[in-house]
């Protein structure tokens, strides 16, 4: 009986050794988004009246922080942050818009996940 109860115990936790933890698998950029919060217009050029929304595309099970810090030439213009718990596979949307226009320039969207880079991407406002 013992050594049942032993294996019974291992195979419990190789079977929890298994469970994906959440990662992100997709970053998205475009001007809209669909109901899901992904990216419905792929785009990386933008007008300066336009919105610009990042989706980021997690896979797996577990919580975290994701956050987009915004950047027009290497300033630092926002910095977002979302708490988020998946069980599967999710879109997290950030915005970046102006009320006035955005400057003319080169655009980077940096995404972390719990204070960690995991991508990022540029898009250029004409």
């Amino acid at each position: 009986m013992r050594k049942a109860g032993a294996l019974l115990s291992i195979l419990f936790t190789l079977a929890g050794c298994g469970t994906p933890t959440l990662r992100v698998t997709d970053i998205q950029v475009g001007r809209s988004l669909n109901a899901d919060n992904s990216v419905r217009e792929h785009a990386t050029a933008f007008t300066p009246k336009d919105s610009v929304y990042v989706s980021v595309i997690t896979a797996g099970k577990g919580t975290a922080t994701l956050s987009v810090r915004w950047t027009l030439q290497g300033r630092v213009l926002d910095e977002p942050k979302k708490q988020v718990s998946y069980t599967d596979a999710a879109a997290t949307d950030f915005g970046l818009k102006s009320g006035w226009g955005f400057p003319k320039g080169d655009y980077t969207a940096e995404v972390f996940m719990d204070g960690q880079p995991v991508g990022s991407r540029k898009f250029r406002v004409n």
